[in-house]
This record gives C-alpha cells, structure tokens and sequence, in this order.
C-alpha cells in the first residue's frame, strides 16, 4: 500500500510543479520565445548573415514586403475558396443577382491597399537615403573590375586581389570597369551596385563582424563570369592599419628575392583567375614552362617567350595573342610598375 500511495503521490506532485513553472514566465512570454525562434530559424533560412550596419533596415524591408505579401495573399486565397464552396453550383438552386456596385466597399478596398503601399515606400524610401549617404569620414577604396578579376586599390598605393577593411569604419568602394558592364555583391552587407564602363559607380558600407565574407560579380561579364570572386577580409582597425603598411612595402621587403614578389603579384593583379600555373585555363595559357618557348600566334606567325614578349603581353596584350585562346587579356599599362614587370618575369622563369 506505501508503493501504491508512493505512486498516486508523484504525479500530484508533478501537477503541482507545472503551475508554478507557468507562472514564472506566463503565456506570453512563451508565445514571444516561440516567436523569436520561429524567427530566427526563418530567416537563417532565406537570408544570408548579417555583418554590416545597413542589414538589419534592408533585412526589415523584405520582411515587411514579405509579410504584406503573405496576408494579403492569404485573405484573398482563403476567400476565394470559401466563395467557391458556398456559392457553387447546386441541383435545383437558381442563382442569386451579384450586386452591380458597392460605394462603401470599393471605398475600403482602395484606401486599404493605398496605405500600405504609401507605407511601405516610404520605409523603402528611408532605407534607400541611408544606404546612399556616404559618411563624411568613410574610408575610401578604389575598385577595378575587369574580365575576369576584381583589384583594390588603397590610398597609399597597395593594390590587392581581395578587399581588406577595417571592422566598425565607413567604407566607400569608388568603382569603374575598363571592359563590359560587371556588378559588386556582398551578401552578408546587403550591398550590390553595377558598375558600367566608361564611368564611376560607388557604394559604401560598415562592417560590424571580424571575418571573411564572399565578394561575386552578379553581372554576366562573359565565359569566366563565375570565377570573378574575391574575399572581404574584415579584421580590427588596428590589425588592417598594421597589414596595409606592410602590404605595400612587399616589393622593398622583396627587393633580394624578386621571384618571390613576382609570385605574390600573380596573386594580388589577377593574374591566376585567367593564367593557372599546373594545367592553362580557358581564358589563358599556363604560366608553367612557358619561358624560352615557342608559341604559334593568331593570325599566323610565331614568337619566343622572353622579357620582351611578356612584357609586351602585360603592356599591349592585343599585340601578339596566342594562338587557341581569346583575346580577352586587359592592359595593365599605368597599372604596373617596371619594377613589377620584371618581378613577374622573374616568377615565370622560376615556373620550369
């Protein structure tokens, strides 16, 4: 009988916990957990990351356009369908007269729509202005883009494949393309802006998370449009300070070892989004055993690869283009120094 009673008594005392756990928290605040959950499980669903200051208001204008879309979607659907249902056609049942005009009705469905659509421009319009006004203090950097490579270029000088900025600092990206229309996206800072030849574009941002993030050209810009990637490299402020004096000394650093700068401008000026080193690439040969070779040209005729003709190919690469392979290749006149035109050389010569 003491286990029988053991047993009855547990779960009274089991009854007894549950109310008191209720009322701790409350109804409310459990819908409003639920709620948040639910939220975040959504949106890690469809929507990248947020690490920039401008995500969350962009992030809340597509919810709300969602959220509009949705509800009136609903009423609409539910309502047709339950129309359907009531007033379809029944044996013996002789159909009722429509109304031809309802004032009141036609009032209420034009004024409702009116207003939602007048406020979601306006906090469209709010998020637009943010967006495009630049911070007097924003650091700025100058991008090229080009087939099929993106290059940035900082106020002292250094010029780099991937784009490194500071955590918690404006940052203003001035744009221009020398060849075909190409477009910037960083998903993560909800940012994306064309960049069209023959003129300069801008866009702006503050990152708020240390990490790397992917940058893509969402234009198609041709046959190597999917490789035009770079990575966002946000790091502490002064961890960027303390990498970019020391990124633009490398060719001093270097000065004994002028492959091995050579090496670090094939990565840094693009050179291997279109020239791979193991096996060549679509857009462009193999730097690899290249050097003292004879290569046939378009057009006819051949040419050795030495100094002269690979600097020729970074100055004037339409001069003598390859035979089997587009001429494609920009000019890098005004780009490269000299000094760089011979570190490179040096680099392929080291590639046997």
């Amino acid at each position: 009988m003491r286990g029988a009673k053991s047993g009855r008594a547990r779960p009274a005392a089991r009854r007894c916990r549950t109310p008191r756990r209720r009322s701790e928290g409350g109804p409310m605040d459990q819908i409003l957990i639920s709620a948040t959950a639910a939220a975040r499980l959504l949106g890690g669903l469809w929507l990248p990351e947020r690490a920039s200051t401008i995500s969350p208001a962009v992030d809340g204008v597509f919810n709300l356009v969602l959220g509009v879309c949705i509800v009136f979607f609903s009423i609409v659907v539910i309502s047709m369908i339950l129309l359907v249902v009531r007033y379809r056609n029944r044996p013996g049942a002789k159909p009722q007269e429509s109304p031809s005009h309802n004032m009141r009705l036609e009032i209420i469905w034009s004024i409702i729509p009116l207003a939602v659509v007048l406020f979601v421009f306006w906090r469209s319009f709010t998020v637009f202005l943010e967006m495009y006004t630049v911070p007097s203090n924003a650091f700025e950097i100058q991008v090229t883009a080009k087939k099929w490579s993106w290059t940035f270029e900082y106020p002292n000088g250094h010029v780099d494949e991937n784009l490194y900025v500071p955590v918690n600092t404006p940052v203003r990206l001035i744009m221009s393309s020398p060849d075909v229309i190409h477009s910037l996206w960083i998903p993560e800072f909800r940012v994306k802006m064309d960049i069209p030849p023959g003129r300069y574009t801008s866009t702006w941002f503050e990152a708020t998370k240390v990490g790397d993030y992917m940058l893509l050209c969402t234009e198609y810009c041709g046959e190597l449009h999917s490789d035009m990637l770079a990575t966002v490299v946000v790091r502490p402020e002064a961890e960027f300070h303390e990498w970019l004096a020391k990124a633009a000394n490398f060719m001093e650093e270097y000065k004994d070892n002028p492959a091995k700068a050579g090496e670090i401008l094939y990565q840094k000026r693009g050179c291997a989004q279109c020239h791979g080193i193991d096996q060549p690439k679509p857009a462009g040969p193999s730097f690899k055993g290249i050097f003292g070779k004879t290569h046939e040209l378009q057009g006819g005729g051949s040419v050795v690869v030495d100094e002269n003709y690979i600097r020729e190919s970074i100055l004037e690469p339409q001069a003598k283009v390859r035979a089997g392979y587009p001429a494609n290749m920009p000019t890098f006149k005004g780009l490269v120094t000299e000094e760089e035109i011979k570190a490179i050389i040096a680099f392929i010569k080291t590639l046997k």
